[in-house]
């Protein structure tokens, strides 16, 4: 599998979001400080385009960064993001996930093909990845019933191992 590669651009508000490869928790908090810095602190937002065509795989606490998308955009009533996905694997954990109810998924590639900057890198330490795993699967957990019986255990542990730490 390829390493991730994430890129963005911004055109009037609307953000468009490129994963490549196979997308993981050593990358997330990347995503996590792109989402809540970039995207969270725009006041200028109106629409979010998440673009999944070239991503090989993906795992829960990216799945939960991307949930933490549409609970912002909710937030500020500007309707559902879009999401771009032509792997049906992929397609089913989205849907499995509840994705379906807070995103649109479409199954195309996407149009826009402009040029995309990186998302900027961020120093990796255990800490702010344990905090953003936790993070990730508790937006998940909010989403459903079934994410949230899914999910519950992982948090319990991480949150007890942080705990333990402190």
């Amino acid at each position: 599998m390829d390493a991730c590669k994430m890129h963005y651009a911004v055109h009037n508000g609307t953000y468009v979001l490129k994963l490549r490869g196979d997308v993981r928790v050593p990358l997330c908090t990347s995503l996590e400080t792109f989402v809540e810095e970039q995207i969270g602190h725009d006041d200028d937002l109106r629409a979010v385009l998440i673009d999944l065509t070239e991503t090989e795989s993906i795992d829960s606490t990216a799945l939960g960064l991307l949930a933490r998308i549409a609970v912002l955009l909710q937030q500020r009533g500007l309707g559902r993001a879009v999401i771009f996905c032509i792997n049906p694997d992929i397609q089913h954990i989205l849907v499995s996930m509840g994705f379906d109810q807070v995103f649109r998924i479409l199954n195309t590639t996407a149009a826009l093909r402009d040029r995309l900057d990186e998302v900027p890198g961020n120093c990796i330490n255990e800490e702010s990845v344990t905090q953003a795993v936790i993070d990730a699967h508790r937006t998940l957990m909010g989403l459903n019933e079934s994410n949230q019986a899914c999910f519950r255990s992982l948090v319990d542990a991480l949150e007890s191992e942080q705990r333990q730490r402190q």
